[in-house]
């Protein structure tokens, strides 16, 4: 009786606060805003809706696996067993298992996930989905787009370190009819921990190169309100010359439920200084940069049956570029660093209306990207002085405005589910010339265990600022760029039990326009450039096991993950491709949790990584391709109800290897810290 009681308990349980938004506030530079065209981004523009799919639940609710979990992978509010995209998430007990620092090592052992870093704890890292490149994944904390306009360098300069994290959600493939543009590879978004209940904690952690990070975090109810202020610091040395860095994250979020309404306001400020060791190029391998950023959003959702949720957000960067760090042993050509400021500001609103053959949502979204530079854009008429900076100036600026609209219908009978949209979308840098990305996802319960699932979806990224005009002694852009678009179609089968779940996916993407900066043989300078048509295919595979609920207690969890990709067309004899044509073709990853004693358990993980592409030696000026490499990852955990303590090693074996340029990557590295954490 007491295990048919517990199993009905299972069954109608629904995580329906697990639902999260954008939301939005203005700002601008030099610039006011009219209330009517506050209230037109408010009231023309879409809401976005999260990805969230959850395949199992973390150790808090003793990894009960929920079919029936509420998730936002469209645009209307979806049960995970309709979706049929492929998504990953990744709950908290997975983050605490694992051995990293940082979302950018996290997101390292995700297949068809490629992350080139510069350093632990978030310091820089490039991040790409699908054989794409860094510009093209959108990024989301709390469901409010972040993605940077000027370069996707700067994506992931994120407010909140990986302590402040409930859960990181990945979605594989175009997104643009449910994210927007620029959703053009895919789309991740990245959950805070809000909790209903009151609790603190704090952390510590200190490595090997003059690594530390500390941090704390605060969740609070009163009422009807939760609040959730986290704090953190960090820094190395280095493990190289021009590799140390120093960073800090200030965050605020503000969570406010009665009956059927809900008010959701976040706030966060980073700030990071590192050397940039051989950035752009290892001709110059004493590179600095230093960024700041702030955001701001707020967001509402109302009503019972027809949910309406508009929000606005605002996000402002400021970059500092050194190409020669200081200053120092410059050559008479370098006059001045590169001094960068944008603004992003806009609003959404989307409705949902459900009746008797589904759920219908419309909506859309109006999107303000600004910059002002002494190198990128179009000359100023007045020069503006920088921010913070003395004796320094803009001398040049770039505006441009996207306008999207939605409708999207979602549509259950029995175990098929189909939802299916299209996104309208104009562009002030294309001169406002409209146009459409639809798309259709399908899932099929083919029994209780087995889904099939099959999607077709278009998507278009913009250029970035970067792409179109930024200048330097090896770098031309080019203002006459066409826009990315691409076709993806993808169809698999996910097999999910209480001991083993796995899916296998595969997927054909044609690309037209894609942009690439590279350069041919003989040639200095890398230029941006639209390579059409590209076809890539890609295969993905993964299975996770849990032995202890098979009668094998001493392991926690196996799991094995392989992904390949290959495109058709290939780099012409001589020519370097930074991005477009340099790729992850094999990546294997394995991971072993296992008991050592009571509470003490340890991971395991082997990661092997084989790249398409090539890299200029700056001592011989040949091109050298890329080596796979294999590098395995040890964490060792004592986890107490109050206290978890940890020591890691990443790249156990001190294996060199090298995924970005001529930039080693780190070798051995070895951690330890120590998480406070207290209900009251």
């Amino acid at each position: 009786m007491m295990i048919k009681k517990f199993i009905s308990i299972i069954k109608t349980l629904r995580f329906t606060r697990w639902e999260h938004r954008s939301y939005a506030a203005f700002n601008t530079l030099h610039r006011e805003v009219k209330i009517g065209m506050l209230a037109a981004s408010y009231f023309i523009c879409l809401g976005f809706m999260n990805t969230f799919a959850q395949t199992e639940t973390d150790s808090i609710t003793n990894k009960i696996r929920l079919a029936e979990v509420q998730v936002t992978a469209h645009r209307a509010p979806s049960l995970y067993s309709e979706v049929g995209r492929m998504i990953t998430v990744i709950p908290r007990s997975e983050i605490e298992a694992l051995p990293v620092q940082s979302v950018q090592g996290l997101l390292r052992y995700m297949m068809n996930v490629d992350v080139r870093e510069r350093g632990p704890l978030g310091v820089q890292a490039d991040l790409s989905l699908r054989g794409g490149s860094f510009d093209q994944v959108m990024i989301l904390l709390n469901g409010m787009n972040i993605t940077d306009p000027q370069t996707g360098h700067h994506n992931l300069n994120l407010p909140v370190d990986l302590n402040s994290i409930e859960r990181i959600e990945v979605i594989e493939g175009p997104a643009a009819r449910v994210h927007g543009p620029n959703a053009f590879s895919g789309a991740i978004n990245i959950i805070t921990a809000t909790s209903k209940q009151n609790k603190v904690s704090a952390n510590v952690m200190a490595g090997e190169h003059g690594l530390y990070n500390a941090g704390a975090t605060l969740n609070h109810n009163i009422g009807n309100t939760t609040s959730f202020l986290s704090a953190s610091k960090g820094g190395s040395n280095g493990y190289i010359e021009n590799t140390d860095f120093d960073l800090m994250n200030l965050f605020y979020q503000l969570r406010f439920h009665q009956n059927n309404e809900e008010l959701n306001f976040q706030t966060g400020y980073t700030t990071k200084a590192f050397g940039a060791n051989s950035f752009y190029s290892a001709a110059y391998p004493n590179q600095y940069e230093e960024t700041r950023t702030f955001f701001s959003s707020l967001g509402f959702e109302t009503g019972n049956v027809i949910k309406l949720k508009p929000s606005l957000y605002w996000r402002r960067h400021h970059d500092r570029f050194e190409l020669f760090r200081g200053g120092s042993n410059a050559p008479d050509w370098y006059t001045n660093h590169n001094y960068h400021l944008t603004d992003v500001y806009g609003g959404n609103i989307n409705v949902t209306i459900p009746w008797s053959w589904g759920k219908t949502s419309v909506g859309g979204e109006l999107r303000s990207e600004n910059i002002w530079s002494n190198n990128i854009g179009n000359e100023l008429e007045q020069p503006l002085e920088v921010p913070g900076e003395e004796d320094v100036y803009f001398t040049k600026s770039y505006s441009r405005t996207n306008t999207s609209l939605f409708l999207e219908h979602n549509v259950k009978i029995g175990n098929f589910s189909v939802s299916g949209g299209v996104m309208a979308n104009f562009n002030s840098g294309l001169d406002y010339r409209l146009n459409w990305f639809p798309g259709v996802d399908v899932s099929y319960w083919v029994s209780p265990r087995v889904k099939w699932l099959a999607s077709y979806n278009q998507s278009l990224r913009m250029p970035t600022f970067t792409d179109l005009s930024y200048n330097s002694p090896i770098h031309v852009g080019n203002f006459d760029l066409e826009p990315e678009e691409a076709a993806t179609i993808e169809t698999g089968l996910r097999y999910v039990s209480p001991a083993i779940s796995g899916h296998l996916n595969g997927f054909f993407r044609r690309g037209k326009n894609l942009i690439d900066w590279g350069r041919p043989e003989g040639q200095e300078e890398y230029t941006t450039t639209n390579v059409n048509e590209i076809d890539a295919y890609g295969v993905e595979v993964m299975a996770t096991i849990f032995p202890s609920r098979l009668g094998l207690p001493f392991v926690e969890k196996l799991e094995a993950g392989y992904a390949w990709l290959d495109q058709d067309k290939k780099p012409e004899a001589g020519y370097e491709s930074r991005y477009v044509l340099n790729h992850v073709k094999h990546k294997l990853n394995v991971g072993v949790q296992h008991k050592i004693i009571e509470n003490i358990s340890a991971r395991w993980n082997f990661l092997y990584q084989d790249r398409v592409g090539a890299y200029q030696n700056s001592t011989t000026n040949n091109l050298m391709d890329y080596s796979p490499f294999l590098i395995a990852d040890l964490r060792l955990t004592w986890n107490h109800k109050t206290w978890r303590v940890f020591t890691e090693a990443t790249n156990l074996f001190d294996k060199e290897y090298y995924d970005m340029g001529e930039l080693a990557r780190p070798g051995r590295w070895i951690k330890a810290g120590i998480q406070l954490k207290f209900d009251y």
